[in-house]
């Protein structure tokens, strides 16, 4: 093998697994948006996560969640909204226990 047959073959060789790791699909972002607080509505970012499971989408593992919640400030939900839609998630979740009128 000649020397440039040689370099050429390492220099692939090195590439492969950076090549390898860019074609790897993006982990998927659920995004919930809710006009309460977090601290009022735990049991449903519980939910949530335990329907993701059932589904075989474990968060942190092979999913990740993006929650938004607008503290009773029904004026912020178009904006958490923006929000998401900017951050490109997968898809949206807008959580309510009341009809919303935006």
């Amino acid at each position: 093998m000649r020397r440039r047959e040689f370099i050429t073959l390492l220099g692939g060789a090195a590439a492969w697994p950076l090549a390898a790791s860019a074609q790897q699909p993006a982990k998927p972002v659920v995004g919930i948006l809710h006009y309460a607080s977090p601290d009022t509505l735990a049991h449903l970012a519980w939910a949530v996560r335990e329907g993701l499971q059932e589904a075989g989408y474990v968060e942190g593992q092979n999913v990740a969640i993006e929650y938004r919640w607008a503290h009773g400030s029904y004026d912020q939900l178009a904006a958490l909204a923006a929000d998401l839609v900017r951050r490109q998630v997968t898809v949206i979740v807008p959580a309510a226990t009341s009809p919303l009128w935006l």
